[in-house]
């Protein structure tokens, strides 16, 4: 099952990667997207190395963003590609069949273009400006979700390939975000700074809006 909050690591002044998994994963969080940047594939594995170990003592579900290769040699659930990056079939070609790959999107024709590749879920954002994203695509808002999946659902299922909003997500924007149909959301700031806020973000998004 897609698990409706996604948690995006990030290396802060306090906290490396490996801190916001271990702290992730105390706080009760199902699924973490390990996103490195900035360092070599070497380091990268380093981390996502590390990052299995803890994932699998708290049997949370881990996702490699983007490296294909480092999402395999770790025995990752999963990867994250994003609009740039391989197609889904390549990637599952090389990670399996069973593997859980997810893409980003930011417009309905991008989104519709994941669903025909088999995408297990869609990242679509940015809601707003973020500083953890470089090359920011442009931000959808409520208003760019709502038509988005409003011309979607016509004529597909928005249950069949789990759609969730990302970028500068706040807790209150999550309601009206749900309202819209999305499936769930993606954090990472809001989290990294403040783990406590698990609990509460899992209560709304739990809400009978979506079954379970």
């Amino acid at each position: 099952m897609i698990e409706k909050l996604h948690y995006i690591t990030q290396e802060t002044a306090t906290l490396s990667h490996i801190d916001c998994v271990k702290e992730a994963c105390i706080a009760g969080i199902k699924w973490i997207q390990l996103r490195v940047k900035n360092k070599s594939d070497e380091e990268y594995l380093t981390i996502a190395k590390e990052a299995k170990v803890i994932c699998d003592l708290y049997d949370v579900i881990l996702i490699i963003n983007d490296n294909v290769e480092v999402a395999k040699k770790v025995n990752a659930h999963g990867v994250h590609l994003g609009r740039a990056d391989m197609y889904i079939s390549e990637a599952r070609s090389i990670l399996g069949e069973n593997a859980i790959i997810g893409g980003t999107a930011n417009t309905l024709k991008e989104v519709e273009g994941l669903i025909e590749q088999g995408a297990n879920y869609i990242g679509l954002g940015p809601f707003t400006f973020t500083e953890t994203k470089k090359a920011l695509s442009p931000v959808l808002g409520i208003e760019g979700y709502d038509k988005i999946l409003n011309q979607l659902k016509t004529y597909y299922s928005l249950q069949e390939t789990p759609i969730i909003a990302i970028g500068g997500i706040e807790i209150e924007n999550i309601d009206p975000l749900l309202e819209t149909g999305i499936y769930g959301i993606a954090v990472s700031g809001l989290l990294s700074n403040d783990f406590s806020k698990t609990e509460e973000l899992l209560t709304i998004l739990n809400k009978e809006l979506w079954p379970n």
